[in-house]
């Protein structure tokens, strides 16, 4: 048979861990083409070229594009020291958190390696910089339309869109003296005076990456972060190794074959005995969840901080669990446990699961203990002042004035990229795709196929990434990615055998 032709949809963090599981596949060989119109090809917005400062947010071993290969991200840090000298190491808990700008040299030198063995394999690799505009499914191909007017045909399309740019909450976007999005702070941030009052809308790991390169490039002004709920991210503790008993992958999966929901209720027991295994306390993980209201976003920092070395496994068990079964648990819950969970504690747990290293608080701390950054929660307004700056309102305390405001607020819940818009649009009307009503598409669990509100799903269309998430919950992280990724690969190349009976399918599986 002749070989598969496959269209990747986007060109960043989500399209190299599928490439690169393409390229450890066992797979007869075939043609793939990336779009991508952007210049941070392979890198994306967050890991763009950047300062130093502002560092991923979890080990290397978390952070890996190789399937099965958690030191693979180690192994490229270490050959990289030797040729170029860099400080990765967090001086609190001694773990590696690398730039993000250097996570993004990984993650090209991973797309070209991988594009590389491909060609050697016989494939042919075409990258174009244009933006996929529509998708017209016929009985033999998909055929995908470009911003540039080129149309061309595919067996096989696999969206990695990624996510969205800062949500302008407020209605600022060219209002002088507000940077609608922080990255690269390289250029963003570095217009602002020394001594200006700069406010940091938003909360998030983009909040503390902004606190973090104003410090560095020495502002000497009052830095304001201001947020609806405070929810700042959690603190990295030290690293521990533990292997999970209950909440493993292969279990949750095959609760998923079964076909029945599992209430909260029941998973939080499963989860409680998790934690009663690891001699945890699953009241205090719980409290963590739920008592957020209770305790001041400084507070909380400063108690998280403290926690760095503690033996307590209970959140380390967490971090761990939602990437790695969170995609298989989410699709089993009611619908009434999914939508509370996102009401009441979607934030939360993005926040303990999606913790800034140490040494990071350790330096919101520094500022918070000098007087020049105040956390405030309760955010309702920022409005321009007549005169120039900005007042920012909150529910309880005096209005804020600042010269900047930086827009830092996570993107909007509805996960479709704004420049991903027509195509999605595209492949909703034709029936094709379906929009969740928690965001992005619908994806089938066990494969990431593209689907219909009924589950009615296309062999040839998947979804990779954020725009999973309504389906799948945690659909972001690397280890995520990858999980997903190789569900992917292993899903077209089963159905280009089944479609192609003279090629035998075992010679077409993942090794």
């Amino acid at each position: 048979m002749s070989g598969i032709s496959l269209a990747v949809v986007g060109g960043g963090a989500s399209a190299v861990c599928l490439i690169d599981a393409l390229a450890q596949a066992q797979s007869p060989s075939g043609s793939i083409t990336v779009f991508e119109p952007s210049p941070n090809l392979w890198r994306g917005r967050a890991y763009q070229v950047d300062i130093d400062t502002i560092k991923v947010n979890a080990p290397p071993e978390d952070m890996s594009v190789r399937v099965g290969d958690l030191g693979h991200l180690r192994r490229w840090l270490e050959a990289r020291r030797r040729v170029v000298d860099f400080d990765s190491v967090d001086p609190v808990s001694g773990a590696c958190f690398p730039p993000r700008t250097v996570y993004g040299e990984y993650l090209e030198q991973s797309a070209y390696s991988a594009l590389g063995e491909l060609r050697r394999n016989g494939w042919r690799v075409d990258l174009v910089g244009a933006a996929v505009t529509a998708a017209r499914c016929t009985a033999e191909r998909i055929h995908l339309s470009t911003s540039n007017g080129s149309d061309s045909a595919f067996d096989y399309v696999v969206l990695c869109v990624g996510g969205d740019g800062p949500k302008d909450a407020y209605g600022l976007a060219g209002a002088p003296g507000f940077i609608t999005d922080p990255y690269p702070m390289s250029h963003s941030l570095r217009g602002i005076g020394p001594r200006e009052d700069v406010a940091v809308v938003g909360s998030g790991l983009t909040a503390v990456d902004t606190v973090l390169a104003l410090a560095a490039q020495g502002h000497q002004g009052r830095i304001s972060l201001l947020s609806r709920r405070g929810v700042l991210p959690g603190v990295r503790q030290r690293p521990l190794h533990f292997e999970p008993r209950h909440l493993t992958k292969e279990r949750m999966r095959a609760l998923a074959r079964t076909g029945r929901e599992l209430p909260l209720a029941e998973f939080a027991q499963i989860v409680a005995a998790e934690l009663r295994d690891a001699g945890s306390d699953p009241e205090a993980v719980h409290a963590e969840i739920t008592d957020l209201g209770r305790e001041a976003p400084g507070e909380r920092l400063r108690r998280q901080f403290a926690a760095v070395d503690s033996a307590d496994p209970g959140l380390r068990i967490l971090q761990n669990a939602v990437p790695d079964i969170g995609p298989d648990v989410w699709p089993q819950l009611p619908e009434k446990d999914r939508a509370e969970l996102l009401r009441s504690h979607y934030r939360t747990i993005m926040s303990l699961c999606c913790p800034m290293p140490p040494a990071s608080a350790a330096v919101l701390l520094e500022l918070v203990d000098s007087g020049q950054l105040h956390i405030r929660s309760g955010l309702r307004k920022v409005a321009e002042r007549g005169g120039g700056g900005f007042e920012l309102l909150t529910a309880d305390e005096p209005p804020v004035t600042a010269d900047t405001v930086v827009n830092a607020v996570n993107a909007s819940e509805g996960r479709v990229p704004v420049g991903a818009l027509p195509l999605v649009t595209s492949l909703t009307r034709a029936g094709a795709a379906g929009l969740h009503p928690h965001g992005g598409l619908h994806l089938a669990r066990a494969t990431s196929r593209l689907a219909d509100a009924e589950g009615r799903h296309d062999p040839r269309l998947y979804g990779l990434g954020t725009i999973g998430a309504g389906s799948l919950f945690f659909t972001f992280g690397v280890p995520s990615l990858v999980d997903r990724a190789e569900d992917i690969v292993a899903a077209i190349l089963q159905d280009a055998g089944d479609r192609h009976p003279t090629r035998s399918a075992d010679a077409l599986l993942p090794a």
